[in-house]
Formats: structure tokens, C-alpha cells, sequence
């Protein structure tokens, strides 16, 4: 009869669910307790073994000798002594017992091992980091590299199965690599002293093009069925390479990489440009690419519409017979967005999304110029949704739209010849709104909208409505007064002209005589020239004794 070694409440790669783990002559095997598939380790791909604390309890991690690696975490201490006996015995191999550091240093040597990356801090691992958990790499500056994980939702199915167990999760760790080195030095061989300025490399760069190799981001030329290259992205901005492969696709800048399994793909879309010489391919994205604290769920690529390739596919006759059948030719010569469209429609076995037939804009385009806050760019109404492209891309579907309004530019100079779009979703999840569209659009966009049965308000036509009101009842007010003739009362407009303008004139040649002409015989301060201008009229019989009167009365008010 064979010989087991059983342990209980085991946990597999930090699973959430813990399993029983039997050990027997011809290797192990892990299956969960509450039923489940087993996981089954055979002798022969046993190549080494550590024991080390761990999260819950202590751990057994196991090095395959085709490069993989698995950890069995909740063993009891006084489980090493029956442990290693059992690895000696049946798989001749030592279970090492490894301890870790406890410093709490940020700063040590990387080592670059058979199946993972150690950060030793005094020749102890502080820890350690699986290849197969290592989704990207990039130089994020010139000493520094952003090392991304494999999230939940992630890349290959053979990713990211540690990161996956827990509700949080580390999504990207940056290491600081100061210094140069050569690549002489790197390999330990004797190179050309005269070459070896031109052979020194960062030590960053260095760092990341090891970790590269060995995490497998980088497959190598052999493995691209078709590579493009210095294609033009508007979002994230550069000029990357694009490099195809079976389950994944490469974007090689000269700052950022990015591997980005076919999984993760769930829209693609070829969106024609309103300048009728570009076209944009946009590629929807879950979960969003990443770019340090920035998240883009869309990448935007632009190509030039007369721009053609002629491209041959690295595969074989048996693989596209068998493997992409229907799906992919053995040579292209077309245009260069139409040739990379169907590549992606055969490898990612995704859907080609256009723009909706039924709605062109007054210059018979697909796309509407306009600007979410300041960022312009094209709004495309496509057969299920909205589509703004190229920054901030936008998505949403006409599923979750509640209701469109359009109105017209508060306050601005334009008011006449654009207006807004505002897009209300469903259940309180916010509004988006479209801004500077060309007036000539308002019909075909509420006609295509009354079309797909969404709710529409105009609130321009209403707001036309209360302007035209206005302006028929301001007209009658005219004509009213036009009716009135000369006679019709205009305010104080007629007080101005009459009485102001007259006593003003009479009343200042009055004032100056008197106070300023010395020679003037009728004019004067006091009341005794009164009497004495009084006396003179009376004697001498003027007629015009009445206005002689006048410039004291006038005095007299105005003093």
C-alpha cells in the first residue's frame, strides 16, 4: 500500500478556500474542501523546495522544474521535521528553510531567480515576486520601473491566479536603480575596450529589459504573426509598434510597453474621420490600460486613409487552415487601418463597430465636431451608442440613457449657430454633455434620436418661441406709438426740451448781467437799487415797466 502524508486546511497560491494536501511517493496533490478541481504536482517536475513564514502559518513553496513555482501556505511549525523527511525521501530534494527579513528596509539587491524575483535586503529576502504575477513593465524614468500585476480580471489565464484571491490587491510596485553598468559587465565576458562607452547601459534600462526576458512580456520576433510600426496613437499619446500575436498584442514606445491579452478587449471600433483622410481604429478595454495613476479604457490609434501595405502573416498553411479558418488570410494588400481592423477581428474574434448608417451629419459625415469642457473632439453616433473619441473617450450606450436635451450656448457669441447636447443616464449615474455643435445638425440629431426611441427635449425651439413672443409683442408696443401721432406722451423727454433748455438760457443771461457787468444800471444785490430802478420807470413812463420788475422776482427765487 502507498504511503500519504495528509495535511489539512491547506491553502493553494493564497486562495481564498482552503483545501486538503496529500503527499505520496509519486508527488502531491491539493484539492479544496468544499469540492472543486484538484491541483496535482507530479514527483519528476519537483526541482526544489523552501520553507518560510508565511501569512497563515508557514509555507512550503515548491520550484517546478519547468519554471513555475506553487506555495501550500497553513502548515503548523512543528510540521517541518515531517515535511522534510518526506522531501528527502520521495523526491530527493532538501527542504530549505528560509528566513526572512524583518528590517523593513526599502532598499537592497533584486536577484533574478529560475521562477521569480527576490529583493534581498542583507542577503535575506524581504520578498519576493512571481513572473507569472507580472502583467507589464515600464520605464517610467530614468532610473525608475513600474513593475504592473496581473489584476481580477485579467490578462491570461495562467495570470494573476495569487492577485485574484484577495478583494485588494497590488496593482504596480516602482523600483529606483540608480547607476550604470556595461553590457560586457552584465554578461562577464571580455569585450572590446574600445567599445565599451558605447556598450555602458542605465542600470535601470538594464533591469528592465532582464526582467522583460524573464517574465515573458517580450516574445520574441519569431512569435509575432504581424508587427506595424511607428503607428500614431491619440490616446495614450505617441507613436508605438505594434506587435500581434496569438493571444496578445505589444504597443513598444520609447517610454512605455504595454501586453495586452485579446481577452481584454470588448469593443473595437473603425470610426472615419470628418477630414475624409484619416481614419480612427478605437479599442475598448476592460480592465482600462494603465499609465502610472492614469486609467485609459480606450486606445485610439490614427491612420492615413491612402496609406496602403502589402503584408504577409507569419503563419503556417496547417495553422491558418485549423486555427484561424474564416478568420484571417495569408497575405493583405490593402489599406493599412483595413488590414489591421481585420487582424484584431480575427485574432480577438471581436466585432467590427462602424458608425450608425441612418444618421450624416449636413456635410454627409459620421462625425460631429464638438468639445466635452475644453477638449474638442468628433462625437459618432453609432447603432447602440455615443462614441466621442479622441479625449477624453467616451462611451455610452443608448441603454443607459434616461434623456437628451438640447440647448442653446448660455451667453456666448455662437448661441446662434451651435448648441449643446446633454446626455442624462439612467439611475443617477451623471450626464455628459456635448458642447459647440454646428446648428445645422439639430434636425438629422433629433431625428435619429426620435428613431432609436430615446427621449428627446428641445429646449432651443422653446427658447425660439419665447423670442419670438417678445419680439411680436415689443412690435405692437411700436405700432401703438406710431398710431399715436405728435401728441402722445413721451415723459420727461418733452419737460427737457421745453422748459428746461428755455428758463436755462433766460434765467443764466439774467445772472450773469447782474452779478459781473458793472456797467449795467437795472441789475443789483441789494433792495435800495430796487427802489431806486423802482422810481426811475415811474418817472420816465416806460412801457416796459413789467420787465424791469422781472430780474428781481427771478433773483429772488433763485437766491
Amino acid at each position: 500500500m502507498t504511503a500519504i502524508e495528509s495535511f489539512d486546511t491547506i491553502y493553494l497560491d493564497l486562495s481564498k478556500e482552503p483545501g486538503k494536501c496529500r503527499f505520496a511517493e509519486n508527488g502531491l496533490g491539493w484539492k479544496p474542501i468544499g469540492g472543486g478541481e484538484a491541483v496535482t504536482i507530479d514527483q519528476s517536475n519537483i526541482g526544489g523546495a523552501q520553507w518560510s513564514r508565511a501569512a497563515k502559518g508557514y509555507e512550503v513553496k515548491i520550484l517546478m522544474r519547468n519554471s513555475g513555482l506553487t506555495t501550500l501556505d497553513g502548515f503548523q511549525k512543528e510540521d517541518y521535521e515531517r515535511l522534510s523527511k518526506l522531501f528527502k525521501n520521495w523526491y530527493s530534494t532538501n527542504l530549505e528553510n528560509k528566513e526572512h527579513s524583518l528590517r523593513g528596509w526599502n532598499w537592497g539587491k533584486a536577484e533574478f531567480g529560475k521562477a521569480e524575483l527576490t529583493f534581498n535586503v542583507q542577503n535575506r529576502p524581504g520578498f519576493e515576486i512571481p513572473y507569472s504575477e507580472i502583467s507589464n513593465i515600464n520605464l517610467a524614468g530614468r532610473n525608475e520601473i513600474a513593475v504592473e500585476f496581473a489584476g481580477q480580471n485579467g490578462a491570461a489565464s495562467h495570470k494573476g491566479k495569487r492577485a485574484a484571491a484577495g478583494m485588494d490587491q497590488l496593482v504596480e510596485m516602482r523600483f529606483y536603480i540608480p547607476g550604470t553598468t556595461t553590457k560586457k559587465e552584465a554578461e562577464g565576458g571580455d569585450g572590446d575596450a574600445a567599445s565599451d562607452a558605447e556598450e555602458e547601459k542605465n542600470a535601470a534600462t538594464l533591469f528592465h529589459d532582464t526582467l522583460i526576458e524573464k517574465a515573458e512580456i517580450g516574445e520574441t520576433a519569431g512569435d509575432t504573426i504581424a508587427t506595424f510600426l511607428d503607428v500614431l496613437h491619440l490616446t495614450p499619446r505617441g507613436r508605438f509598434d505594434i506587435d500581434m500575436y496569438d493571444t496578445s498584442f505589444r504597443l513598444r514606445g520609447k517610454t512605455y510597453d504595454y501586453k495586452i491579452q485579446y481577452e481584454a478587449i470588448k469593443k473595437f471600433m473603425v470610426l472615419p474621420k470628418p477630414d475624409d483622410m484619416h481614419y480612427l481604429l478605437c479599442i475598448g478595454l476592460e480592465p482600462p490600460l494603465r499609465q502610472g495613476q492614469t486609467r485609459y479604457p480606450f486606445v485610439v490609434m490614427q491612420f492615413k486613409a491612402d496609406e496602403e501595405v502589402s503584408l504577409d502573416l507569419n503563419l503556417t498553411e496547417e495553422e491558418l487552415k485549423t486555427k484561424y479558418k474564416d478568420k484571417l488570410l495569408s497575405h493583405y494588400e490593402q489599406p493599412l487601418h483595413q488590414v489591421v481592423a481585420y487582424l484584431f477581428r480575427g485574432l480577438a474574434n471581436k466585432k467590427i463597430t462602424a458608425p450608425a448608417k441612418d444618421f450624416t451629419t449636413h456635410r454627409q459625415q459620421f462625425g460631429i465636431k464638438c468639445s466635452i469642457k475644453a477638449s474638442e473632439g468628433f462625437l459618432y453616433c453609432l447603432e447602440k451608442a455615443f462614441m466621442f473619441v479622441p479625449k477624453p473617450a467616451t462611451y455610452i450606450s443608448y441603454e443607459q440613457t434616461q434623456s437628451i436635451t438640447f440647448s442653446r450656448v448660455g451667453g456666448a457669441v455662437s448661441a446662434l449657430s451651435t448648441f449643446d447636447i446633454t446626455v442624462v443616464l439612467k439611475n443617477g449615474a451623471g450626464s455628459s454633455q456635448f458642447s459647440n455643435i454646428n446648428r445645422e445638425d439639430l434636425k438629422a440629431l433629433e431625428d435619429f434620436f426620435k428613431l432609436k426611441g430615446l427621449r428627446v427635449k428641445n429646449e432651443i425651439d422653446e427658447d425660439a418661441n419665447m423670442l419670438a413672443a417678445a419680439m411680436r409683442d415689443q412690435a405692437m408696443d411700436s405700432s401703438e406709438e406710431e398710431t399715436a401721432g405728435p401728441k402722445a406722451d413721451r415723459g420727461s423727454a418733452d419737460e427737457d426740451e421745453e422748459s428746461v433748455d428755455e428758463d436755462f438760457q433766460a434765467e443764466s443771461d439774467s445772472d450773469v448781467a447782474e452779478e459781473f457787468d458793472s456797467d449795467h444800471e437795472s441789475s443789483g444785490s441789494g433792495s435800495a437799487e430796487s427802489d431806486v430802478d423802482n422810481d426811475v420807470g415811474e418817472e420816465e413812463g416806460d412801457d416796459e415797466e413789467p420787465e424791469e420788475e422781472e430780474p428781481p422776482k427771478k433773483k429772488k427765487k433763485t437766491g
